[in-house]
């Protein structure tokens, strides 16, 4: 336990120098830093991004829309270099006023249509192209139950314990404790839903499972944050069961490479344009 304390001043200001690994993209306020248009390629869909868990839902989603062989799922996908700013660029900002990734652009329509907010394409492509998303007004509401529960449960898992365990400038243990203890939580309430029923809603493979997996079964298979011995995901059998299976799908396999920059190159596909942009 650190002995270090804080008292939080009367009015806060902002520290350029804190923030730890994120530290030089972080800031209080919103808007572009400066101009810079986005590309455009030959597709009607046009998706901004990068390949952290919000970004693969995404892609996931798009090349399982085109295995299925929706041949009008095919889009471009350009990199948002977010720890270079990318994200501030007056174009990136006037398709996501939030300056996060992922954004698209659905140029097929008019006007043109932009979505942000990972959940919100998510459910623009399953509603666009009937797909991934069930008829029934009840199973349609279970979807939205477990996307919801992702879109509101990640933050604890991102921003809190993947923060403070691997991106924090120093470590400490309050909130480490915190989080980790939150993050365990929400992989019981999978795997108590998990052990009846084979994907999030029930025997169907929809969006939510797309939402939900490049976060927690990335975790638990061992891809994020370097925590799974620490969370000790392997008591979690069946959230691992369900991860590995949906790992094994051909689209989640190239949809986890769209956008990616880092590690092995075979694994990267910095930009997707067409089927042919895959390593093989």
């Amino acid at each position: 336990m650190t002995d270090k304390t804080y008292t939080p001043p009367n009015v806060w200001t902002w520290d350029e120098e804190s923030g730890g690994a994120f530290a030089s993209i972080n800031r209080p306020i919103a808007g572009a830093t400066h101009a810079k248009p986005l590309p455009q390629g030959d597709h009607s869909l046009q998706l901004h991004s990068l390949a952290t868990p919000n970004g693969v839902k995404v892609t996931i989603m798009l090349e399982e829309l085109l295995e299925k062989g929706i041949a009008e799922a095919e889009y471009d996908s350009w990199p948002i270099m977010i720890t270079e700013g990318d994200q501030f660029s007056s174009g990136f900002v006037e398709i996501n006023p939030n300056s996060k990734i992922p954004a698209l652009v659905d140029a097929g329509v008019q006007p043109p249509q932009r979505v942000f907010e990972s959940g919100s394409i998510l459910v623009y492509l399953a509603e666009k192209f009937g797909a991934f998303i069930p008829e029934s007004l009840a199973g349609r509401t279970e979807c939205m139950n477990w996307l919801f529960w992702q879109m509101g449960s990640a933050p604890f898992l991102g921003g809190g314990f993947g923060h403070f365990y691997a991106y924090a400038p120093e470590k400490f243990e309050y909130p480490i404790n915190r989080y980790a203890m939150e993050v365990k939580r929400q992989l019981d309430v999978l795997d108590q839903h998990l052990a009846q029923n084979t994907y999030m809603c029930g025997d169907e493979y929809t969006i939510a499972d797309m939402a939900i997996w490049p976060w927690y079964g990335a975790l638990v298979l061992g891809e994020l944050y370097g925590a799974a011995e620490f969370l000790d995901v392997t008591r979690y059998a069946h959230v691992m069961g369900w991860a590995r299976n949906i790992q094994q799908r051909p689209a989640v396999k190239r949809g986890v490479m769209v956008n990616k920059t880092w590690g092995e190159a075979h694994e990267q596909v910095p930009e997707r344009h067409s089927a042919s942009d895959f390593p093989g």
